[in-house]
């Protein structure tokens, strides 16, 4: 997925710096990662470590990580599972089509109509599996995750969901296929929530805490709405022009409430070595970063120049560089 803030082009960096200060060896080590999105840097070390802790406060991003981390051994089956949803034939009273589709009758286009209907009939089958016991809880976070992903691809959006385009887009037009999320295996267990990361904090402890919140005012509740509309599929009145539901607010976006959370985040964790990805461009200064984390151990910080995340065409851009630099603050308790 092309991902606000995605740390897939700096898995290296970000691996290097981790394992310069934590050492080469982290097989005995426990893992977390709090705020982790669609889950690249769980997903990374998971064969690495003992357990990674993965956890992030919206529901689209448990559903994922649910699949990618929780999820470790052979499920026998799925594929079959696979070629049966996509063999299905869409419906026409769906949430999906109804509400984010042209032919709807809400004048939303997040998807093109044929797919729409595909995304309900898919999402209502995976529930219907479930709730005869058809399938297990580890099957049904694959599929749904696969429906996830899969559905991202096809969205009718310049990569957020904050907006849908006027005219069906190129990938848009193609029919919906559902593609296999494919995990990593390993004999370890490992632990995924959907919780405030300031709650969780409270009640984990480990070696390794990497830490990559939101970096500015912009909400992924809302940038993300429609993941966690496939993803709950709940009913809902959807709101405004764009449809957007509730969402939960991050304390991580808000200019009044950051330094705050981000102190008690750092003072409540029980691990040795945390890490931060923040850039130069986060509503935290990198002084007030320093100042904060050097309270609690020993402080020290690593940086590399990063290509900025694009959702939309250069000519609609207000920035004049297309790179950012990205700090990794580290502290060892």
């Amino acid at each position: 997925m092309n991902y606000i803030g995605s740390k897939y082009s700096l898995i290296d960096f970000i691996d290097s710096i981790i394992k310069k200060v934590a050492g080469n060896n982290l097989k005995e080590h426990i893992f977390c990662d709090i705020f982790a999105g669609t889950g690249i840097v769980g997903r990374h070390f998971k064969t690495e470590v003992h357990k990674v802790i993965s956890n992030d406060i919206e529901y689209y991003s448990y559903a994922l990580n649910r699949n990618y981390i929780g999820n470790h051994q052979e499920i026998k089956g799925k594929e079959e599972y696979i070629e049966r949803l996509n063999q299905l034939n869409g419906i026409e009273n769906g949430f999906i089509y109804t509400q984010y589709c042209l032919g709807g009758g809400n004048n939303r286009q997040y998807f093109s109509d044929d797919n729409g209907k595909k995304i309900d009939a898919i999402r209502i089958k995976i529930e219907d599996w479930k709730r005869t016991g058809e399938i297990n809880e580890d099957l049904y976070y694959f599929l749904l995750c696969s429906l996830i992903e899969s559905a991202d691809k096809c969205a009718n959006t310049a990569s957020v969901y904050g907006a849908f385009l006027k005219h069906l887009k190129k990938s848009a037009l193609k029919p919906l296929l559902i593609t296999s999320a494919e995990y990593k295996q390993n004999s370890n267990n490992h632990e995924v929530y959907n919780e405030d990361a300031n709650e969780l904090i409270k009640r984990i402890e480990g070696d390794i805490l990497y830490l990559d919140p939101p970096y500015n005012s912009r909400q992924y509740g809302a940038n993300y709405h429609l993941l966690n509309t496939i993803a709950e599929y709940k009913p809902f009145t959807p709101k405004g022009i764009t449809g957007l539901r509730e969402y939960k607010r991050s304390n991580y976006c808000s200019k009044t409430k950051v330094q705050e959370s981000f102190e008690n985040l750092i003072r409540d964790a029980k691990f040795r070595y945390i890490f931060l990805s923040y850039n130069n461009e986060g509503i935290i200064p990198a002084n007030v970063i320093e100042k904060i984390m050097s309270k609690y151990g020993d402080y020290q910080v690593f940086q590399r120049k990063h290509q900025r995340f694009q959702a939309d065409k250069p000519e609609n851009r207000n920035y004049t560089t297309n790179s950012t630099t990205e700090y990794i603050h580290v502290l060892t308790k």
